[in-house]
């Protein structure tokens, strides 16, 4: 079985540069503060309140501990899952569906705001994040665009591979989300999609919200429960009734069994037992921390850790060139025989200016941001 994270748009024009006939061809400060008064029962979640109704859109998330990372029973779990460990995380609102176009439209229309995937490539800028003496692309790759899954793969040699599977789509953006000729009309209840990192901060800013930490993300995901597999529970059968991801053979298949071949409206699949939708798969959402796939071996053992913000030193040996974020819950390209990753535990990554048909966002918000915005 094979997983792999997926790549910047970087890394994909790097292998434009190194493999010029396939790509022509297809033309955060880590905070842990220890807890020694671990509870027996876990389940806070039932008894802690909101302080006051959720704002419109959102849920709220009650504080609890629970279980971080790789469940004991989990077969599918990967070594930067582990080890598990003990977290408590306090309470916090947050969207109860992925930000949807209709969201994002009004934020670009308020603010002007465009893109990166909208804007031009500043090539001194990229080449800073690739290995020195990588030569320039051809102008005519250094467009803007995003990177975009190939519906067309027909065949796979190595699924170690996976430029087989995506490609840079000069023009796509999340207003274009396959490219020129596409549109959003129609899809106002869609994911916006091809964010990336810095557009959904400023979203974030603009809303008065921010990106959730990875641990308060997998506290939403669990629930109202502390060590579930998966946001539904343990049992793996109910993946095509429960979340949207790929049916079929990967990436070459998808019969679309669960009702969706590609991306979904939201909300079309129930929510978990807080309300809280599309937690596995549809799109990627985003998350406020700093990758480092050993991080969790660096946490203190047998200690409930509280409300942690992520690594502060940044580890990726597959791309050590570029600083990625951790990214949560799978996407509608999510298989067992490949990307098994609408676990709640599992956590890929991508660099900041990453933007795909398959990747965007919630926020969260604590009730001292509400507060302090009413």
């Amino acid at each position: 079985m094979t997983f792999n994270n997926y790549r910047s748009r970087k890394s994909l024009i790097k292998l434009v540069v190194i493999n010029t006939l396939l790509f022509s061809a297809i033309a955060c400060k880590k905070s842990v503060d220890v807890v020694n008064d671990t509870p027996d029962d876990a389940t806070i979640v039932e008894v802690e309140k909101a302080p006051f109704e959720a704002p419109e859109g959102m849920v709220w998330v009650p504080g609890k501990t629970f279980t971080m990372g790789a469940k004991d029973s989990d077969a599918m779990a990967m070594p930067r899952e582990k080890p598990s460990h003990e977290v408590r995380v306090d309470g916090f609102f947050m969207d109860a569906t992925e930000v949807t176009n209709d969201e994002f439209s009004a934020f670009a229309k308020a603010t002007q705001y465009k893109t990166i995937a909208e804007r031009p490539i500043d090539w001194e800028q990229m080449k800073k994040e690739l290995p020195e003496g990588t030569p320039k692309p051809a102008d005519s790759i250094l467009q803007p665009g995003s990177l975009v899954f190939n519906k067309d793969v027909e065949g796979v040699v190595n699924m170690n591979n996976y430029a087989q599977w995506w490609k840079w789509k000069i023009g796509a953006n999340w207003r274009q989300p396959y490219g020129p000729g596409s549109s959003i009309e129609g899809k106002r209840n869609y994911p916006v999609v091809h964010i990336a990192y810095e557009d959904a901060l400023a979203y974030c800013k603009w809303a008065n919200r921010k990106l959730p930490t990875e641990a308060q993300w997998e506290s939403a995901a669990q629930g109202t429960e502390t060590q579930q597999i998966f946001t539904w529970g343990d049992d793996s059968s109910k993946i095509g009734q429960k979340s949207n991801t790929w049916k079929g053979q990967f990436p070459v298949n998808n019969t679309g069994a669960d009702g969706f071949k590609y991306v979904a409206p939201v909300k079309s699949f129930d929510p978990n037992s807080l309300g809280l939708y599309d937690m596995a798969g549809n799109v990627w959402e985003w998350t406020s921390d700093l990758y480092n796939e050993d991080y969790y071996q660096t946490l203190p053992k047998d200690q409930v850790i509280s409300n942690p913000q992520g690594a502060d030193t940044y580890k990726n040996r597959q791309n050590p060139y570029q600083e990625e974020m951790v990214m949560k819950g799978g996407s509608y390209l999510c298989h067992a025989s490949y990307c098994a990753s609408y676990r709640i535990s599992a956590r890929m990554s991508t660099s900041r200016d990453s933007g795909s048909d398959h990747l965007g966002f919630r926020t969260v918000a604590t009730p001292a941001m509400i507060a302090a915005k009413n």
